[in-house]
C-alpha cells in the first residue's frame, strides 16, 4: 500500500519545480501595503507538507508572526485584510484581533474590504481602521447561533442502543448518544457559554468601532444588513468595488505603492512545465537531500502542540488523516525539549477537546519532567477541555483566550449495543465467553447491573485522579470548592479565569513572552518542537523502520466514520462535520474505554 502511494505521489510531483521568484520575505525598498487573506484552513501546529491533496493551510503561529513582521517593517505603510470565509475559531480570531490592535499601535492603518461577512468575521473586522464592502454585500451582524447535537433518534431508527455513563452531572459529552434533547444541566451550561461568548463579541465590537455596548446590541438586534443600511447604521465606513478600494490606497500611499499579497510567506515550489527533471530536486529536498536548516545554539522558547483529539500511541503519516494529539508523539516532543539545553522554556499550546484518559496521563507526566528542569507555560487555543485541561495541570501558569472553551472536568465511558441493528438485516452472532465479566464490553447486550457497578468504580477512580491533579495544580487559586466547578462543567477562558482554573487572559505570543521572562532570557528564538517535517520525510522514517509498536496506521481499520461518510458528505456541511466528530468519538471508544472528552459546541455565524 505504501509503495503504491509513493508511486502516486511521485507521479503527482512530476511537474513541480522550485520557484525562480524572489522569496516573499525579501524586504521591498519602496512603500508596501501588506495583504493578508484569511481564507485558508487555519491550523495550530505548522505543517511543512506539500499541498498535493487539498487546499494549503497556514498555522496561527505563522500568520501572527507575519503580521508582527509587518508591524515592525518600516516599509509597510498599511495592512489589508480579506477575511470572508475565514476558518478561524473564536479564540484564534481573538488572537488575530489583538495583532490588529498591535499593528494600529505601531501606526499602521489596517483596512478591511469584503464581499460578505458573518458575525464572527465582523467581530474580527471591527478592529480595523476602516471597513469597506462591495455595493451588493450582505452583512450578517445578527448575533451568535449554535446548537447541540443528539444522535439518539438515529440510533433508535437503526436499532442501536447506547449505554453510556458519566462522572459529573454536567458531563454532557455522552448526551449526544443518550438523549434527543439536552438535559437541564447541559442546557444551563450552554447558555452560560453563549452568554460569555456573546458578551465578548459585544465588548470587541464596541472597542473597535468606538461605540457603547448598548449601541452594539442595537446593531445586532436590527441585523442583518445590506451595504447601504450597514453604512447608515455606522457598522462600516465605505461602500466600494475592489478596484475602487485599491485606487483609494494608491491615492493615499502613492501610485508606486506595492501590494505584497504574499507578505512574509515562505517560498513554495511552483509549477514548471518546462522541466520534467525538476521532480528529482523537489523529491530530494522533501526527503532531506538538500541542506536543511539546523537548530541553532541560540537560547530558545520551545512550543509543543497538543492539537486534536488525544489518543494513545502515534500516527503513521497520511495526507488524509484527521489531526490527532498522539501521546507517543507529544511525549517524545516534550522529552526532546527537556533534553535540549538551548531550549530555556517550553510553551504547551493546547487546542483539544480531550480524549483518552491513559494518553492524557502520559502527556501530563511528560510535562512534569519538563517543569522539573525549566519553565513550562500553557497556552490554550479554541478548546482545552477535559483531557485538554488535564494535560495543562503540569504548569504553574495557564494562559487562555477569553473565548477559549475549557475545563469539562469529568469522565465518559460506554458502548453502543448493535444487536437489534444486525437483526434487521438478518445477521446473527453466537458469542462464547469464559469469566464472569468477559463480555462487559461486548456490543451484543447492555451492561448488567454488576458490570455497570464495575465500570462506575473504574470511572470514579479516574475521576478522582483527575480532580486530584486539579487540586494539586490549582490549590488555593480555585475560587470555589472543586466539586462546584468540576462535574463536567465547561467554561470560557474568561469564566475560567474568574474561577481560578486559569491564570491569565492572553495569546500564544503572550505565553511565549512570559515563558522567556521566567527563564530570564532576552535574546531568544521561538522553536517548534519537534521541527516540522514534510509528508515524505515522515513517510520515509516509517519505511526506514522508525516505527512505534503502538502506532495507529490510518486506513488499516474500517471505522464507523469511514462507513458513514459517503451518506453524509452531501448534506449540511457544518452539521455533518459535527456528526463526523461524534462518530470519531465512537471510534475512539473502541480502543479507549474511558474518555476525558468535552461536549461538542456548534457555534455558527
Amino acid at each position: 500500500m505504501r509503495d503504491k502511494f509513493i508511486a502516486l505521489l511521485l507521479a503527482s510531483c512530476v511537474w513541480l519545480a522550485p520557484s525562480k521568484a524572489v522569496a516573499a520575505t525579501t524586504q521591498p525598498s519602496k512603500a508596501t501595503v501588506a495583504v493578508f487573506r484569511l481564507d485558508k484552513p487555519m491550523t495550530e501546529a505548522p505543517d511543512e507538507s506539500l499541498a498535493l491533496f487539498g487546499p494549503t493551510s497556514e498555522s496561527l503561529k505563522d500568520l501572527l508572526e507575519r503580521m508582527k513582521k509587518a508591524a515592525d517593517d518600516s516599509n509597510v505603510k498599511a495592512v489589508v485584510l480579506f477575511c470572508e470565509d475565514s476558518t478561524l475559531g473564536t479564540a484564534q480570531s481573538e488572537e488575530v484581533r489583538q495583532e490588529i490592535e498591535k499593528l494600529r499601535a505601531a501606526k499602521k492603518d489596517v483596512y478591511v474590504h469584503v464581499d460578505s461577512c458573518s458575525m464572527s468575521d465582523y467581530v474580527l473586522m471591527s478592529g480595523a481602521t476602516r471597513i469597506s464592502v462591495v455595493p451588493t454585500a450582505d452583512i450578517w451582524v445578527n448575533g451568535r447561533h449554535g446548537s447541540t447535537l443528539h444522535l439518539r433518534g438515529l440510533l433508535d431508527k437503526i436499532g442501536v442502543k447506547p449505554d453510556f455513563m458519566t462522572c459529573g452531572k454536567y458531563k454532557s459529552a455522552a448526551e449526544l448518544f443518550m438523549r434527543t434533547q439536552p438535559s437541564a444541566e447541559a442546557d444551563e451550561m450552554m447558555n452560560w457559554l453563549f452568554d460569555s461568548i456573546y458578551n465578548n463579541d459585544i465588548q470587541q465590537i464596541a472597542k473597535g468601532r468606538n461605540v457603547s455596548a448598548d449601541k452594539v446590541r442595537q446593531w445586532i438586534d436590527e441585523g442583518p444588513y445590506t451595504a447601504r443600511t450597514a453604512k447608515e447604521a455606522g457598522l462600516i465606513d465605505a461602500i466600494e468595488q475592489r478596484q475602487d478600494f485599491e485606487a483609494m490606497l494608491k491615492e493615499k500611499y502613492g501610485s508606486e505603492v506595492t501590494f505584497n499579497k504574499q507578505y512574509g510567506e515562505k517560498q513554495q515550489p511552483q509549477l514548471d512545465f518546462s522541466s520534467p527533471f525538476a521532480m528529482f530536486k523537489i523529491i530530494g529536498d522533501m526527503m532531506g537531500g538538500s541542506e536543511k536548516k539546523r537548530p541553532s545554539n541560540k537560547p530558545a522558547v520551545g512550543i509543543v502542540y497538543v492539537e486534536g483529539m488525544i489518543a494513545l500511541g502515534a500516527t503513521e503519516p497520511s495526507p488524509f488523516a484527521p489531526q490527532m494529539a498522539m501521546s507517543t508523539d507529544i511525549r517524545k516532543a516534550l522529552d526532546e525539549a527537556t533534553r535540549d539545553d538551548a531550549v530555556k522554556a517550553v510553551v504547551l499550546r493546547i487546542d483539544s477537546p480531550g480524549g483518552s484518559a491513559v494518553a492524557s496521563e502520559i502527556i501530563l507526566d511528560a510535562t512534569k519532567r519538563v517543569k522539573a528542569k525549566k519553565p513550562l507555560v500553557v497556552s490554550m487555543g479554541d478548546v482545552a477541555g477535559s483531557g485538554g485541561y488535564y494535560v495543562a495541570m503540569g504548569s504553574d501558569t495557564i494562559f487562555a483566550d477569553r473565548s477559549t472553551l475549557t475545563a469539562s472536568i469529568g469522565v465518559v465511558s460506554g458502548k453502543l449495543v448493535t444487536t437489534d441493528m444486525w437483526d434487521k438485516i438478518g445477521v446473527t452472532f453466537k458469542e462464547y465467553k469464559r469469566g464472569k465479566n468477559a463480555g462487559m464490553l461486548s456490543t451484543s447486550e447492555p451492561f448488567t447491573d454488576e458490570e455497570r457497578q464495575h465500570m462506575r468504580q473504574w470511572m470514579d477512580e479516574i475521576y478522582g485522579v483527575f480532580k486530584n491533579h486539579v487540586t494539586e495544580a490549582r490549590g488555593s487559586r480555585l475560587k470555589k470548592p472543586l466539586d462546584d466547578i468540576a462535574g463536567g462543567r465547561v467554561y470560557t477562558g474568561q469564566q475560567a479565569l474568574d474561577l481560578g482554573l486559569v491564570d491569565k487572559i492572553g495569546t500564544l505570543q503572550d505565553a511565549i513572552t512570559f515563558a522567556a521572562d521566567e527563564a530570564k532570557v532576552k535574546d531568544y528564538e521561538v522553536r517548534v518542537v519537534p521541527e516540522p517535517k514534510n509528508f515524505l520525510e515522515k513517510l520515509m522514517e516509517q519505511t526506514n523502520g522508525d516505527k512505534d509498536p503502538h502506532r495507529i496506521a490510518v486506513g488499516e481499520k474500517l471505522s464507523l466514520t469511514q462507513l458513514a461518510l459517503p451518506y453524509l458528505q452531501q448534506m449540511d456541511p457544518e452539521r455533518v462535520s459535527a456528526v463526523m466528530r461524534a462518530l470519531q468519538m465512537v471510534d475512539a471508544l473502541q480502543y479507549e474505554k474511558v474518555m476525558l472528552i468535552s461536549p461538542e459546541v456548534l457555534l455558527q455565524n
